[in-house]
């Protein structure tokens, strides 16, 4: 999978925080059963990997992937999960080789045109735009359209209910 796919199940990646592992597979079924099959699960609490390995095995059709991945550590223990995916909050290019090395898929997160450049230069044309909101939303996409016609962008942070039709627009 080539994380350009993930845009194809969807235009919703829920940004998951799990706290208590046993939590896990119902909230993944429950976002399944409501048409949401790719999921990000967020390494900011101690049990994210155990949880995102249970959904990974009780919980099959569901897309899977490591979010707030800041370490090549964290790109590895998720792809020896099985994460199909991880997302990261900015971008280095040590860590967007190291997921090219091991084959795991990344959506990079940038919020300036130079992190965009870079990322383009190891390869990476569908980025995360993070923190979203704060750092120009709508009127930044808007923007990175003329000189970055080619990269597809996911935004996140700070998109609520009232502006997301604005921003899938």
């Amino acid at each position: 999978m080539k994380t350009l796919d993930l845009a194809n199940y969807g235009p919703v990646i829920p940004v998951i925080v799990i706290d208590k592992v046993e939590d896990a597979v119902p909230m993944a079924e429950a976002l399944l059963e409501g048409g949401i099959k790719v999921l990000e699960v967020t390494l900011r609490t101690s049990c994210a990997i155990e949880a995102m390995d249970r959904i990974i095995k009780h919980v099959p059709e569901a897309i899977v992937g490591a979010g707030t991945v800041r370490t090549k550590a964290d790109a590895s223990a998720a792809k020896s999960i099985g994460c199909q995916f991880a997302v990261s909050p900015g971008y280095t290019s040590e860590i967007g080789k190291h997921c090219l090395d091991i084959g795991l898929p990344l959506l990079p997160g940038v919020s300036t045109g130079s992190e965009v450049m870079m990322a383009n230069n190891d390869g990476y044309y569908f980025l995360k735009l993070f923190p979203a909101v704060a750092v120009g939303g709508i009127n930044l996409l808007k923007g990175f359209a003329g000189p970055f016609s080619d990269v597809k962008f996911c935004p996140t942070g700070g998109v609520t209910v009232q502006s997301a039709p604005d921003f899938l627009s």
